[in-house]
């Protein structure tokens, strides 16, 4: 065998170790479910996300050997890719090994001489594996009653531990279908049938069940989540809501949310079913979605390339108050930002850029409880330079001058962060309505709460670093000052000694790195009564110590909160249950 050979079989290899142990800790969420290990859960959750650049690394220390001076070779690498794209055809997974070669060649080249002739760039056998979406659905015919379909599918997907009260969940889906799909789909046609995923949907605290109704071409998609009771003298399941329609099961699959763990040996066959479900949603965000990120990434270069060559229109700054620590731009017709860290950061900010990466970082790791955005990490982003407009071109000079080359036509981004656009809260806000204040503010405050009990502190809590969602949904996206709330150090402001202290321009009182006084949350809202009134009417205890405080002492008692990614109106009763 030659040298190219093995180094082309090594790198595969090294994917197939990756591979194995991505889906050794995805199929462990099964057991962690039914024994209410949480914080296993979400350890295992960023251990899964570790797992890939570790296993690139280690590869790469493993094949530079055998290629010796020729790694620098890109001639070399041509012929390797040839080599490897013939031993990944017809794989089920080759679209996720191909990634895998490509993460290997731009760790060795610094994601400098990105070209197709040297690593996959565009697959040679297509976005997707031809595969069969059916051979992952199972199919349940609705002949006679719907409480008795889903009864077949709820035994089916039983755990370990029983349900609470299956008579009551059943009763309480068949209640929902009744109320809310009347006007949505005719669920008394005699060849209905449910079709649904084999495999369950593990993330934190809950499992979800994923398929369609479906009949004649139509399609409902539609959700159950199953929660655990968390008792420990008899531990049991039950089924929390019925959620339908593709805008739910979007909000579920959401961008601001953690890596689902499902048993998808094949993933395109799962992402092709769920796109399915979800027509709107990216390809490229359902791959990040059960976890594959960085084929997320790579299916998202793809198509911001295609959509970038068929359109004109240019990249301009993305609207909004100019950040501190980020220059930011956008192309009208697409719905991304990019992010570049500037070279000098606007007073008072004292972070430096590896400080910026370290928090970006940390929100990829951490559970993102559905209020902060998943970001792609880009090095070395090729742009045609003509398709910047000049007011555009000026401000990346100004700001980020060390982070920009040009190539002729081309215009290099060293490193910069992609994420979903969205409309920054503060301009949201200047054409809402007073009821659509009351109910955004609500959001905010909701958010901000959220990622508490998430253990993250988002530190700046301007208004300006909050982003408002096509679902009406408050995000966080602005990641430069956020910390553990476990590392923070809340405290109230001191009454003023005497008459000096209460005029002085400056804090009578020691203030450490740490320290957090709730009571300056206020200042946020400045220049904007509305906002302010709406959310000291919902969520004034944001202003008191004893709040953040309480808090992280749930948290140090190892304490894991629920994170709904569905309005709690939809959520099912269990008082007779628990009468």
């Amino acid at each position: 065998m030659d040298r190219q050979q093995r180094f082309a079989r090594i790198i595969l290899n090294g994917f197939y170790a990756y591979f194995t142990e991505f889906e050794n800790i995805t199929l462990a969420a099964r057991v962690r479910f039914e024994q209410a290990e949480w914080s296993t859960m979400q350890e295992a959750s960023s251990r899964r996300i570790d797992i890939y650049k570790e296993t690139v690394m280690k590869t790469l220390e493993v094949v530079r050997p055998i290629a010796g001076d020729a790694i620098d070779d890109l001639t070399f690498w041509a012929d390797t890719r040839r080599i490897y794209a013939a031993l990944v055809q017809g794989m089920t997974n080759f679209e996720i090994a191909e990634t895998f070669y490509n993460s290997i060649f731009n760790s060795h080249f610094g994601h400098r001489a990105i070209r197709d002739d040297y690593a996959f760039v565009f697959s040679p056998q297509g976005d997707v594996p031809p595969v069969d979406v059916g051979r992952v659905v199972k199919h349940y015919a609705a002949e006679t009653s719907l409480k008795r379909v889903f009864r077949q599918v709820l035994e089916d997907y039983a755990f370990s531990v029983p349900y609470e009260d299956l008579e009551r969940d059943l009763t309480s889906i068949c209640g929902a279908i009744d109320r809310h799909l009347a006007a949505h789909f005719d669920v008394n046609r005699p060849e209905l049938e449910l079709q649904v995923l084999e495999h369950h949907f593990f993330r934190n605290k809950a499992s979800y069940i994923v398929g369609r109704l479906y009949a004649e071409g139509e399609q409902l998609p539609f959700i159950l989540p199953i929660l655990h009771n968390e008792s420990g003298d008899s531990p049991a399941v039950f089924v929390d809501a019925f959620l339908f329609g593709p805008d739910q099961v979007s909000l579920l699959f959401s961008f601001t949310r953690s890596y689902f763990m499902v048993d998808a040996s094949i993933p395109s066959q799962y992402v092709l079913f769920l796109q399915q479900l979800m027509p709107k949603k990216e390809i490229s965000e359902i791959y990040s979605a059960i976890g594959h990120f960085r084929h997320g990434k790579t299916y998202f270069y793809r198509t911001s390339t295609r959509h970038i060559r068929s359109t004109e229109d240019q990249f301009i700054v993305a609207p909004g108050i100019k950040g501190m620590v980020m220059a930011v731009f956008t192309l009208p017709s697409y719905e991304y930002v990019f992010k570049i860290i500037k070279d000098r950061f606007t007073p008072p900010k004292e972070v430096t850029h590896q400080i910026v990466k370290d928090k970006y970082h940390l929100v990829k790791r951490w559970d993102r409880a559905g209020r902060m955005a998943d970001t792609q990490e880009f090095n070395n982003l090729v742009f045609d330079a003509s398709r910047f407009s000049d007011e555009l071109m000026e401000e990346l000079n100004a700001t980020c001058p060390s982070q920009l080359r040009l190539n002729g036509r081309a215009l290099i981004i060293k490193h910069c962060y992609v994420e979903r656009r969205m409309n920054p809260l503060n301009l949201y806000l200047q054409d809402a309505g007073n009821d659509e204040v009351n109910e955004v503010m609500n959001d905010y405050g909701n958010a901000i709460k959220q990622l508490a009990a998430a253990n993250i502190f988002p530190g700046d809590m301007l208004l300006k670093n909050f982003g408002v969602t096509r679902h009406g949904r408050v995000v966080f996206y602005d990641y430069d000052e956020i910390e553990p709330l476990l590392d923070c150090n809340f405290r109230r402001i001191p009454p003023p000694r005497d008459e000096m202290d209460e005029m002085s321009s400056q804090p009578w009182y020691s203030v450490g790195p740490k320290d957090i006084f709730p009571e300056e949350f206020r200042l946020f809202f400045s220049g904007n009564a509305r906002a302010r009134a709406a959310f000291d009417a919902q969520h004034a205890d944001l202003y008191d110590a004893d709040f953040w405080v309480q808090l992280q002492n749930k948290l140090r008692d190892g304490f894991v909160e629920d994170f709904y990614p569905y309005p709690r109106r939809v959520r099912f009763s269990r008082r007779q249950e628990l009468a």
